[in-house]
């Protein structure tokens, strides 16, 4: 048997190609897409959906399973910001009279993954009915996090009472044990002590934290895996390439999802969601260069989903924009473009979360940049 000491294995993007040594049958019976980094990622991709669309299940059950399919979603996609907003008037008065107050039913992701308490995941009771924003929130967080760190990060629950329920996100930054990844996410168990889910601590030298707060490490060498740098938690993505993982942002009306945005200068290319939208094959075209990888035309893309009642509703009952003359049949002026995932749609009504995924997969081209926005150069 193996000492502790011992080397991890390194995660390989090779290993005998999925394929059985002995035969010349595929070998399926473990995963083989494993993510590969490409180079540092300075955009980011983010989508905002509104947290009434958990009210719109009937069931727990039901509502858990839509929180592990948009969670599902975000981590396929690579999607790095997923924002909770709230779209009925009664959510917003509250949201608006609470503003400064301490609630105890705050995400623990509305603050940065290095900021999170467990005191913040410790709400009274159930918020799935009595604030499914907060539910919602409170579920995509607990799966983002390495399983490694649940147990420091997200005490008992009652929101949690069904994550037995919810799939494996399985994302890079979810690391077994025995692999190995020059970064790793941990909590501090001490002011420069970090358990990063390796059988040895890890000793962080240039940051100092309070305990239980999440921590993004960098590794120097394999060879010593208990002496690493403290980084901020986007550096596996500008450094390396990697994707790790999405946060997620709670906020008030639509139009905070624009105002609190956390990245500089903003979301300079958005998309509306909307059946009254120009299909997508109106807005994109096939880039005519290398096939992708390149510049991508943008820096921070953001996309938004409505609820049951659709974007228009999001903006009768935002006061902003109520004020700013904005009216609901004018809703598709708040974007860059205002789009139709997919016409002709065999159903009355798409789901949210249903449009989540056929949002993504439309603008994949985009994101990958294998299409470009039709007019741009």
């Amino acid at each position: 048997m193996k000492g502790p000491n011992a080397k991890k294995r390194k995660t390989s993007h090779d290993q005998n190609n999925g394929r059985n040594d002995n035969q010349d049958d595929i070998f399926t019976s473990k995963p083989t897409a494993v993510f590969t980094p490409k180079g540092g990622r300075s955009h980011t991709l983010s989508i905002a959906i509104p947290g009434s669309i958990v009210a719109n299940c009937h069931s727990v059950e039901q509502k858990s399973f839509l929180a592990g399919s948009i969670a599902r979603a975000l981590a396929v996609f690579c999607v790095d910001e997923v924002i909770i907003f709230d779209d009925d008037e009664k959510s917003n008065n509250t949201k608006k009279n609470n503003n400064d107050s301490n609630d105890a039913n705050d995400s623990p992701i509305t603050k940065t993954k290095h900021q999170i308490s467990r005191d913040d995941s410790q709400p009274g009771g159930f918020t799935a009915y009595s604030d499914p924003s907060h539910y919602l929130a409170h579920l995509l967080s607990y799966l983002e996090t390495p399983p490694y760190l649940r147990k420091h990060l997200f005490p008992m629950h009652p929101n949690l009472r069904t994550a037995g329920l919810l799939p494996s996100l399985d994302m890079p930054h979810h690391l077994r044990a025995n692999e190995w990844c020059d970064y790793r996410d941990g909590v501090a168990i001490s002011e420069t002590v970090v358990d990063t889910g390796l059988p040895q601590k890890v000793n962080v030298t240039n940051e100092q934290y309070s305990d239980n707060a999440r921590v993004t490490v960098r590794f120097s060498s394999q060879d010593e895996p208990d002496n690493a740098d403290a980084v901020g938690s986007f550096a596996p993505r500008t450094e390396a390439g990697y994707y790790w993982g999405y946060s997620v942002r709670r906020c008030g009306p639509l139009s905070s999802v624009f105002e609190e945005c956390p990245f500089d200068g903003g979301y300079d290319l958005s998309f509306g969601t909307s059946e009254r939208g120009a299909p997508l094959t109106e807005v994109l075209k096939q880039d005519e260069g290398d096939g992708g990888g390149g510049d991508p035309g943008y820096k921070h893309l953001l996309i938004i989903f409505g609820g049951v009642a659709g974007l228009e509703t999001a903006v009768r009952n935002d006061h902003q924009l109520r004020e700013m003359g904005i009216r609901p049949t004018e809703a598709e002026k708040l974007f860059d473009y205002w789009v139709n995932i997919l016409p002709g749609q065999g159903s009355r009504t798409i789901r949210t979360e249903e449009a989540v995924w056929l949002g993504l997969t439309g603008l994949r081209g985009l994101v990958e940049g294998t299409h470009r926005l039709r007019g741009s150069s």
